[in-house]
């Protein structure tokens, strides 16, 4: 399908679609809070309104200006309609789809639970049973951190459905990911290999802890700022020791920025190297967990004014083992697969945009 897109990118230098890329955050949405509605039981189905944060919402726009489906519904609600305007487009194979649940900010466990099950069954049977002739759609299964028991009866309800590839949650919490409150969920995570995905829109909501000193003021503060909880997260798995107690865990940081990693490193191997008696239990510099059990995805992606700064900052933080491609759609910070990247050599392309993803959610061809 040639677009307009298409020219203005072909015109502006851009390369002809490429296939086989697999975007690894992509936003279904509702048609209607009802949809979701249905899938809870009483007394949370008459609760239930759409519930998301209060404030931080983007004041100009929130999404593509030009997502909007043939019959007028939310953006990223017509899975025709993100057929064309995604996999067509751009030569994706497979969206892997992330619900935006917002069940975290719940202060009442059993309602944020009872929300983000409700998600799960709407996603299959909407987007991965109904809309998946093909097999393309790929999905996430939401849980609700703050009550790792039911989260781990969701992980067992849907693992083995064929096309839920990952477990998904979000940043914004009430104390580090590395803490054994939530030990329940990774080992449920590692007993059916499946990857957790942290992405990022409920910190300093509801019950969630702000990272930053204090709340910010603006939007353009807040999701400015949305990587400092990633960084706090990271540093807290890697130095609890995560990864030598659930050696077969996986993480995927989604929309949480990419060009921090290695200085973030770097700093906490030094630190590690004077201070490892305190966590004997990290065995090797924190950073060589990475390649084994962390995967970030590309969306927003930082870019310097200079392509070579970027091409520096893609191979100091091991791109071509780590960094899987990912747009956000529908979103306003949308990432085109062709105009997210400088020129990159042949084989990092392939890794990014379509090996690491498919070794790490196995779905490589």
């Amino acid at each position: 399908m040639t677009t307009a897109t298409d020219t203005i990118e072909r015109e502006a230098g851009g390369e002809p679609p490429r296939t086989g890329i697999i975007d690894t955050d992509v936003h279904p949405v509702p048609r209607h809070v009802d949809e979701i509605r249905q899938y809870l039981p009483m007394p949370f189905r008459d609760m239930y309104h759409g519930e998301r944060r209060a404030f931080f919402n983007n004041p100009v726009h929130g999404s593509r200006l030009d997502s909007v489906p043939p019959d007028g519904g939310p953006k990223g609600s017509d899975p025709d309609f993100l057929r064309k305007q995604l996999m067509e487009e751009y030569g994706v194979s497979h969206p892997i789809l992330v619900s935006r649940t917002f069940c975290n900010i719940q202060p009442d466990p059993d309602y944020g639970s009872a929300i983000a099950a409700a998600f799960n069954e709407w996603l299959a049977a909407e987007w991965l049973e109904k809309a998946n002739h093909d097999g393309a759609f790929k999905g996430s299964i939401s849980i609700n951190h703050h009550d790792p028991q039911r989260a781990v009866e969701e992980i067992e309800k849907w693992a083995g459905h064929p096309h839920m590839v990952q477990v998904t949650t979000d940043s914004g919490a009430r104390f580090p990911f590395g803490q054994r409150f939530y030990h329940p969920i990774y080992e449920a995570c590692q007993r059916h290999g499946l990857p957790l995905s942290i992405h990022p829109g409920t910190d300093g909501m509801g019950v969630n802890i702000q990272v930053s000193p204090g709340m910010p003021t603006h939007y353009i503060e807040w999701h400015c700022s949305m990587s400092l909880a990633f960084q706090s997260h990271l540093v807290s798995i890697l130095t609890e020791g995560v990864f030598e107690r659930f050696p077969g865990l996986r993480i995927a940081l989604l929309e949480g920025g990419v060009a921090w990693l290695a200085p973030l490193m770097w700093r906490l191997d030094s630190y590690w190297k004077a201070l490892r008696r305190e966590i004997p239990w990290v065995r090797k510099p924190p950073s060589e967990y990475l390649r084994d059990h962390v995967r970030l995805a590309s969306q927003p992606l930082e870019r310097p004014a200079k392509d070579e700064h970027l091409l520096s900052i893609l191979d100091a933080l091991d791109a071509e083992h780590i960094l899987m491609f990912s747009s956000d759609y529908p979103h306003w910070d949308f990432d085109s697969p062709r105009r997210a990247f400088p020129q990159l050599p042949d084989h990092l392309w392939q890794r990014i945009f379509v090996d690491n993803a498919g070794e790490f959610y196995g779905l490589a061809r």
